[in-house]
């Protein structure tokens, strides 16, 4: 059952509940610290602060908040390279589904809001029991008179107006409470957070990003995306068709040739978003496909999260990885520095093992055949690695929030192969893209024939 709750809007409000959070958390660790001493042990603070009740406090008060506060512990659980104790990763990855609902009356005023007195004359039927609920918004069922099923996706009253503060406060917070490493400066990741949390809390600007994703496949028959109802759709309120296929993890259990074929689909889909539109859904969440079964279709949901690339950024994310598949160890440092990987200031014990973490993760794109990823240790040899130049370099340098942003993406498609125990020619996949888009972006800036 989804658990309800009031969203609080005001900005002291949700201070407040920060300010009670805070306390709650030192309170918990005196009497943790208290504990550990009477069993006769010598309790560091960050042992003290990461209980599981602290956790749990954290990980509750953020759910019940929503909007900026709870997607700050999002991205924090992305990616930071592992730089986060295990602890706050775990806890902070757990809000990604734990948001509470809105209650009816709060839902029926947002509506009214948008749509104006007797909005609910427009439907035969309106579910107020939401589908989902995320950080910005929850999504509810409708029917309209003319019979179209429509997914309505409604945000949170007050979210827009406290994603600056938001952040600022849980970041605040994070530090006060010692939660975060020393020497992490997550700064550049805030300041990023914040730009892309209004451009989610904006509906009208996710309508136009999953019209930029029809177009794109719109001769795609492999994908299906919602089409926008713009004369219901505001800022607050996103109005589209209702999609009905079945969780994609449900393709596990279908016949290999079946889920390799929406595997292959699932990865040129992700490449062609990086390399060729420069547009990318960086939200790896896998309630964003739907599977059709009956038609073969991977439908596509939720494009918030949409993040554009600029072509210099990406072909420097194509030379980084053609180097990783076949350059030597001074390309990979040249094209990781340009990309923000590394910086020349950096230790070359550092630069190294950036190095060497980049070559393992791009091992599947070097195998010759089909790679398999039900089985596959990378995920753990990667983690190993991490942990390995933590405590040998004792340095961390946290990439670029663009960089982060695909990390989560690609994290969430690898982790879905490997669901759907796919075994596909990932390097034949890569290389392929790679060279079109070359050639598409070669043929853009060539000059007109005379």
């Amino acid at each position: 059952m989804p658990k309800e709750r009031s969203l609080t809007a005001s900005r002291m409000g949700r201070l407040s509940q920060l300010g009670r959070l805070a306390g709650s958390i030192a309170g918990g660790a005196v009497a943790e610290g208290a504990r550990q001493i009477a069993g006769g042990q010598r309790p560091s603070i960050g042992d003290m602060l990461l209980t599981p009740g602290n956790a749990k406090r954290l990980s509750d008060r953020l759910s019940e908040m929503r909007g900026a506060a709870m997607k700050v512990g999002q991205l924090l659980s992305m990616d930071s390279g592992q730089l986060l104790p295990p602890q706050l990763s775990e806890l902070l990855a757990g809000l990604r589904e734990d948001a509470h609902t809105m209650p009816l009356g709060q839902v029926a005023a947002v509506l009214k809001d948008a749509w104006g007195e007797g909005w609910e004359n427009q439907f035969s039927r309106f579910s107020f029991t939401p589908l989902a609920a995320a950080s910005i918004g929850q999504v509810h069922e409708a029917v309209l008179k003319d019979g179209r099923r429509l997914a309505i996706k409604v945000q949170y009253p007050g979210i827009r107006a406290s994603i600056d503060s938001d952040v600022d406060n849980v970041a605040t917070l994070l530090r006060f409470s010692q939660l975060l490493p020393k020497g992490l400066e997550i700064a550049p990741l805030l300041t990023e957070a914040k730009a892309q949390l209004h451009t989610e809390a904006d509906y009208e600007c996710e309508a136009v990003a999953l019209k930029a994703f029809a177009g794109h496949l719109a001769d795609d028959r492999r994908f299906e995306v919602p089409e926008v109802v713009d004369a219901l759709t505001t800022e607050q309120v996103l109005c589209m068709q209702f999609l009905d296929g079945q969780p994609v993890e449900s393709l596990a259990e279908a016949p290999s040739a079946e889920r390799n074929t929406a595997a292959v689909a699932l990865v040129e889909l992700a490449l062609r978003e990086v390399f060729e539109w420069g547009l990318v859904q960086t939200d790896p969440n896998f309630a964003n496909y739907l599977y059709d079964a009956h038609n073969k279709r991977i439908q596509l949901l939720d494009f918030g999260a949409t993040r554009r690339y600029e072509q210099l950024f990406r072909e420097r994310l194509r030379d980084l990885l053609r180097a990783c598949i076949d350059g030597s160890d001074e390309d990979v440092n040249s094209r990781a520095a340009a990309v923000g990987y590394t910086d020349p200031s950096d230790p070359p014990g550092y630069q190294n093992s950036v190095n060497a973490l980049l070559r393992t993760a791009t091992e599947p794109v070097r195998i010759d055949g089909d790679y398999a990823f039900a089985g596959s240790d990378l995920a753990g040899r990667m983690k190993d690695l991490v942990v390995e130049m933590r405590a040998r370099d004792r340095y961390a340098r946290m990439p670029p929030p663009q960089v982060l942003f695909l990390h989560r993406k690609l994290g969430g498609l690898y982790l879905l192969l490997n669901r759907l125990r796919a075994r596909i020619p990932v390097g034949e996949l890569v290389r392929k893209v790679l060279d079109d888009s070359a050639q598409h972006e070669s043929a853009q800036t060539e000059p007109l024939a005379v």
